[in-house]
This record gives structure tokens, sequence and C-alpha cells, in this order.
């Protein structure tokens, strides 16, 4: 009997709905993986039905959802690579941390205890929840406006609606506020093992995202860089927080082939 094809878990961040990995299933179900993309908890089936149970995600923060997918790949045939996005680029690097994944990627993972470098455009992106401290236990969806404003800043506004329409979805502010207060809170959820035995891992920046500025991926590089496991940077120009899923996630798959492949972590030739 074959051995089994290595699963990939894709994990989506905030306000984005598991669809929106579609193509990236695609491509790595051609390449020879078994790529699946479960959604948080909470989560409907499709945007729709998410955007009209938009209650379901009240109040979910960052343990119970790192916790959803650890139990979810506990059963899996083989361990996977997990590659998420945003608050998911998060949880990818505490699954790996738990070395119940043997790869990972994470693509303008949001920060965590230790990262300190708070950029304007960052602020700026979530100081509209943090003002209302009655969000905590609540979800809260962007607009077209904001979406293009925070996303889609670096494709055109046509194509920001386009995704808005198709993939956008509320999102539990809890993580929001749980991230604003990780550096002083000594026990927070938002945390990464960074010493951890871990497998390989990429870090992956927009050079134009203002909801992930590169200055923050980069300050986690520099704690990762503490692990001895392999730990790799890539910033790509020109891009924004909606580069997984607009015209440029196929360079996005491409490169994060090429480094599963580069480490032995691709289908057997």
């Amino acid at each position: 009997m074959p051995a089994p094809k290595t699963p990939i878990v894709f994990i989506h961040g905030l306000w984005m709905h598991s669809d929106s990995w579609t193509p990236w299933l695609e491509y790595f179900d051609r390449a020879g993986f078994a790529p699946i993309a479960p959604g948080w908890p909470g989560d409907g089936r499709d945007p729709a039905a998410t955007r009209a149970n938009a209650e379901a995600l009240n109040n979910r923060g960052i343990a119970e959802v790192t916790e959803h997918y650890a139990k979810y790949i506990a059963d899996l045939p083989a361990p996977p690579i997990v590659i998420g996005h945003s608050f998911g680029g998060l949880i990818a690097q505490q699954l790996l941390a738990q070395g119940i994944a043997i790869g990972g990627i994470a693509i303008a993972p949001a920060q965590y205890r230790g990262v300190y470098v708070l950029p304007p455009a960052q602020l700026r992106s979530v100081g509209g929840i943090l003002a209302k401290p009655w969000l905590r236990r609540k979800t809260w969806a962007h607009t077209a406006d904001s979406y293009h404003r925070v996303f889609g800043n670096a494709i055109s506004r046509a194509e920001s609606d386009q995704l808005f329409r198709q993939y956008v979805i509320p999102a539990p502010a809890k993580p929001v506020f749980q991230l604003a207060l990780a550096n002083v809170s000594p026990r927070s959820e938002v945390s990464v093992d960074v010493h951890a035995v871990r497998g390989p891992l990429l870090l992956i920046a927009g050079a134009e995202d203002r909801a992930t500025p590169p200055a923050v991926v980069r300050a986690q590089f520099r704690l990762q860089q503490r692990n001895p496991g392999v730990t790799e940077l890539q910033v790509l120009n020109g891009r924004g927080h909606s580069m997984v899923a607009d015209h440029c996630w196929h360079n996005l798959a491409d490169l994060s082939l090429a480094f599963l492949s580069s480490h032995k972590l691709g289908p057997e030739e």
C-alpha cells in the first residue's frame, strides 16, 4: 500500500473564509499533497452561511482556534504541513511549535508576545476595533471601503471589491484585543514557543501590507532565528494583506512549494 500523501492544513485569518484557499487546494493537490482548509470554529460552510450566522463566531479566542486545528490534525493519517495567513500564520507557528506539524509557512502572520513593533499603519488598521471595548466578545465586519484600505490597498479597487464579495466574512474581535494585550499578559494566548524543537518555517511579508507590515514579520523572524530549526524570510515587493487571495496568489504558492521542496517536505519523486 502506498504511503499516504502529506497533508497540508491551510488556516485562514480574520475576515477571510476558508474558501479563499480554494485555488491553493487545487494547486497543491496537483503537486501531490493532500491539502485541506478547515474553517475556524463557528464558520459556516461558505461565506454566505457565515455572514448569516455571525453570532456563532462571538468570543472565539486564539487558544480555542488553535486547539480546534490541533484536534483536526490529530485525526489526519500523517503529520501535516501547516500554512496560515494573518492570524492563521500565528496559529500555524503555534502548531509547529507543538511538534504536531512537520513544517510551516506563515504569510503576513499576526504578531505574538515578544514582538514589540507596532507600525502606525497597523495601529490604524485595528484602532477602530480597539476603541470599542464592548466588541471584545462580539464579531466585527469590514465594509468594502475598510477592506480595500486594510487588505486590498496594493490591488485595484475593482479586484478588492470582488474579493470582498467572494470571501469576506465577519470575524471575532477577541483575537485583536488579545494581540493588543499580549505583551502585558504573562499568560497570553497570543504566544509562540520559539525555542521548541520544530521543522522548517518560512515567513512571508508583503512590502505594502498595512494589517501586518513587514517590520512586524521581520521582528518575528528575529525571534524565530533563536530556534535551531530552519527559519527563512521572504519580503514581496508590491504586495498587501490580500496577497493570498488576489491575482498574485500563484506567486506565493510557487514560493511555498519551492520552500517545501528545498527542505524535502514535498512528495517523493
